[in-house]
């Protein structure tokens, strides 16, 4: 075995949870105590909330969720791509523990404390691309988004942002105006913030170009926009998942980024990379921007940033964060816990779980072909490191998705301990904690190959 693969077996293998007992289904979902927590929730908490399926959390160790009832389930959904290190990593556990032992905060906007100025020299340092760069802590990925449009419109003294079509970039009314996964959320609550534009995103797999190559097609529709309708000298910047995230997991072609830039460069917009789902190691480098070699003029980060403590951050090149004193704040962002879970998680990143996401994902998507060969209700499957996305289709020929199959089989898995979350229109995202091993990527292909045998069985496959 080589240094590099002891370093990443060692990572994985140091959150490694429960002693291979699991996943465990020892009562049907939802169990008593899960049933009394969920009825107490329906009764006092906000309408607005989705809740997945009927999981009662009581505690997670590595790649592993146990809820109230004593079920284990394999988790390949990491809350959303949070839980980056696992659950309850012991270095991040202690970190954690450390700071909040000594103080749970002071305002960092007004004061100065250890955690958030090594905090911010860390993620200038590692930040995509050779320019030097500044930090501004916020407490989320959305609140990130937010503060980038008051950067990107402070800096340039534009006014206009051009998003994608499919993106998501959060609920504040910023990040929500950006927004463009599903009409639901943005329903019943406008106008929204004015001077945004939508363009397509470059969907390989779904995007009718009438032959043309999807990245140029897409370039040529914001050229358009140009031309009709948004003189480009008015646009502050571009907001740009390098991965689509919501949407359904798309992965672009390099040349549409490597464009995205060129056309920034020229008409002086900024490039904003929302990674606030890609970042921290999940594609197998820290920032998807690495697998592009294109330095952003800004990126979001947050999601996986702390392990799940929440914090996020704006990373900006010098030349762009220089906004005045006072005009950009937050009480809670950058809290010294919040960065002290932070800096831990990315000593557990950079010490060897990088290449763990790359010889896993590689597994996993080994994997995740033969069950597209077997299954003919598997139309896609793209993905980077631990960022994969598996798109269910009706008919291959026609692409049209297969959205039922899609819920019915996220409720299927959980039954049988293993944790999935749809994405897009009829696609379910894989997207689980940085540690897992091969038998945990064996055991979870194995339970979704039987999800999809059973739930297609008479019905072709």
């Amino acid at each position: 075995m080589t240094d590099s693969n002891s370093t990443s077996t060692k990572a994985a293998t140091d959150a490694k949870a429960f002693h291979g007992e699991y996943p465990r289904i020892v009562v049907a979902p939802p169990g008593p105590k899960a049933r009394a927590i969920i009825d107490q929730d329906a009764e006092y908490s906000s309408t607005s909330y989705i809740k997945e399926y009927p999981l009662a959390v009581s505690h997670g160790e590595g790649p592993v969720i146990e809820d109230v009832d004593g079920n284990r389930y394999l988790d390949f959904m990491a809350g959303i791509a949070v839980a980056s290190t696992g659950y309850s990593h012991p270095a991040v556990v202690e970190a954690v523990r450390e700071a909040a032992g000594r103080f749970f905060h002071i305002c960092g906007t007004d004061f100065y404390y250890q955690t958030m100025a090594s905090l911010c020299e860390r993620l200038a340092k590692m930040g995509p691309g050779s320019s030097k760069k500044r930090v501004f802590l916020s407490n989320s990925g959305a609140e990130a988004v937010d503060g980038a449009i008051k950067l990107v419109r402070n800096s340039t003294g534009r006014t206009d942002l051009i998003a994608f079509q499919g993106a998501f970039h959060g609920r504040t009314y910023g990040g929500m105006s950006l927004t463009s996964s599903k009409a639901k959320q943005r329903a019943t609550f406008g106008p929204m913030i004015p001077g945004v534009h939508h363009v397509p995103y470059p969907d390989p797999y779904r995007l009718e170009t009438g032959g043309r190559e999807v990245g140029a097609f897409v370039l040529d529709q914001i050229q358009a926009l140009f031309s009709r309708h948004l003189y480009p000298k008015d646009v502050a910047a571009i907001f740009v998942e390098p991965l689509l995230g919501e949407g359904g997991y798309v992965i672009p072609p390099t040349s549409f980024i490597e464009g995205l830039r060129a056309l920034c460069d020229e008409h002086g917009i900024l490039l904003v990379f929302d990674e606030i789902q890609t970042g921290v190691g999940r594609t197998g480098q820290m920032w998807a921007a690495d697998y592009f070699g294109v330095e952003p003029d800004v990126l979001l980060t947050a999601k996986g940033l702390g392990s799940g403590m929440p914090i996020g951050a704006i990373i900006a090149r010098e030349s762009i964060m220089r906004w005045s004193s006072g005009s950009h704040g937050s009480t809670f962002g950058g809290n010294p816990v919040g960065c002290a879970a932070a800096l831990a998680t990315l000593d557990v990143v950079e010490g060897g779980l990088l290449d763990n996401v790359r010889e896993m994902g590689e597994l996993m998507m080994t994997g995740l072909k033969r069950l597209q060969e077997k299954h003919t209700c598997i139309g896609d499957v793209r993905g980077m490191g631990l960022y994969i996305g598996v798109e269910f289709v009706k008919d291959r020929a026609t692409k049209e998705p297969a959205s039922e199959l899609v819920g019915q089989l996220g409720q299927l898995a959980f039954t049988k301990g293993l944790l999935l979350l749809s994405c897009g229109e009829s696609v379910i995202r894989i997207a689980p904690p940085l540690v897992i091993d091969a038998d945990d990527v064996k055991t979870g292909l194995r339970i979704i190959d039987e999800c999809i045998t059973e739930l297609t069985a008479g019905v072709g496959k």
